[in-house]
């Protein structure tokens, strides 16, 4: 989820990461920013076919936490693009000796493939224009390529539920019914849907949980607004996930030739 539009994301990843490494069951932290765990990551990858000789194309990949996780384990070769230089320069960082690739740049335009894979991990709500960004990665893709991302599922916000969430403008949420129509109208076929619902509403519980153990550590490096929005959102996720106002849905979809 949207931590801030600060550019300092080094400052940030150095203030939340010790909440994060201990809201996480051990080996399940690998450097993401998110609700997902990485057996969650690995599992979506291995069922898209990420491997040696596989391309893949991380959107919105952040500092890339998911991307160089599965770069050493699956042996995939990986294209990581993201809109904030400095998340980009620490991707870079510690992605020494793996054989991973960095581009800074607004999505879209979704970079010129061909790509057998493409990931948009927890990112898709920040698109208000699902189907313009569907079709880009779609054309990106070969028939049998496949785009693997997860889904914030549910009406859109309302006026009252904007206000509360910080930095609602990066909150679009959708319909699944909405999304998977738009998914068969680009030329995507659904290989796999899974409801990770009660999965990401622990590790949101756990993070809330984290942040206030490590609240003030976290406010005297990125300062006390920076962890009160980031609180805040959280509590929303939680309570929208605990009633069922929001689905988290992972998929693992499939270019299936010429879009109608």
């Amino acid at each position: 989820m949207v931590v801030s539009r600060r550019d300092d994301r080094a400052l940030l990843d150095e203030a939340f990461r010790p909440a994060r490494v201990a809201a996480f069951p051990p080996g399940e932290f690998v450097g993401q920013e998110s609700f997902m765990r990485a057996s969650e990551i690995r599992r979506l990858a291995v069922d898209a076919g990420v491997g040696p000789g596989v391309s893949v194309l991380d959107l919105c990949c952040g500092v890339a936490g998911p991307g160089r996780f599965l770069t050493s384990t699956l042996g995939c070769s990986y294209l990581g693009v993201d809109a904030c230089e400095s998340a980009v320069d620490i991707a870079r960082e510690r992605a020494t000796g793996l054989p991973c690739r960095f581009q800074v740049g607004r999505v879209p335009p979704v970079p010129r493939g061909p790509f057998d894979v493409v990931l948009l991990l927890e990112t898709f709500l920040a698109f208000p224009d699902k189907e313009a960004l569907l079709r880009q990665i779609c054309a990106r893709l070969p028939v049998g390529g496949r785009f693997v991302f997860t889904l914030e599922a549910g009406d859109p916000l309302s006026g009252a539920e904007a206000a509360a969430m910080p930095e609602a403008d990066t909150v679009w949420l959708v319909p699944v019914a909405e999304l998977t129509a738009c998914l068969d109208r680009v030329g995507l076929v659904v290989r796999r849907q899974e409801d990770v619902s009660r999965d990401h509403l622990e590790v949101v519980a756990s993070l809330i949980a984290a942040f206030g153990t490590h609240g003030s550590q976290i406010a005297a490096r990125a300062g006390q607004p920076a962890l009160d929005r980031l609180a805040a959102s959280h509590r929303l996720w939680d309570d929208w996930l605990r009633t069922g106002r929001v689905r988290k849905l992972a998929f693992v979809t499939e270019k299936d030739g010429i879009p109608v």
